[in-house]
């Protein structure tokens, strides 16, 4: 039997495209990571854009909420990890991450870690309670580590 979808609210807005997205745990937000190197806070509930700013010229292929922080993360193609307080957009913290594009970023649910992967062939694991020190570094692979 084909899955049918009944979709309630369509959420639009002109981009080129959309690299990432991530939904906050508590409000009613999505987040999106565009290629014209904007990032996007979605309320779901009434399809209006809470905040919308322009984070690099270049693109912006990850980024995730950590609302225990109430914090934006976001990477672009200049291997630059950003960190944004999701309240007023300003930025809390700039450091380069990678050598190449960061491709994907995970964040533990608990712990103060974030997990980044990289076109470098590297995985690194950075620890924000230790002033964003890379804590691991995750090296051996053969090709770009996608996610």
């Amino acid at each position: 039997m084909p899955l049918r979808l009944d979709i309630k609210k369509k959420l639009s807005a002109s981009s080129e495209l959309v690299k990432s997205v991530d939904i906050h745990p508590s409000k009613p937000w999505a987040l999106a990571a565009l290629y014209n190197g904007n990032v996007m806070i979605w309320d779901y509930k009434t399809s209006s854009i809470v905040k919308s700013s322009k984070l690099s010229e270049l693109p912006v292929r990850c980024a995730k909420f950590i609302a225990r922080k109430q914090w934006v993360l976001a990477t672009s193609d200049n291997m630059r990890m950003r960190i944004y307080s999701y309240n007023t957009m300003e930025k809390v913290n700039v450091f380069e991450a990678h050598s190449d594009y960061i491709r994907s970023m995970e964040v533990h649910p608990l712990l103060p870690y974030i997990l980044l992967s990289s076109d470098d062939m590297t995985i690194k694991l950075w620890d924000w309670d230790r002033g964003f020190e890379c804590t691991q570094f995750f090296e051996g692979h053969s090709h770009y580590v996608m996610q």
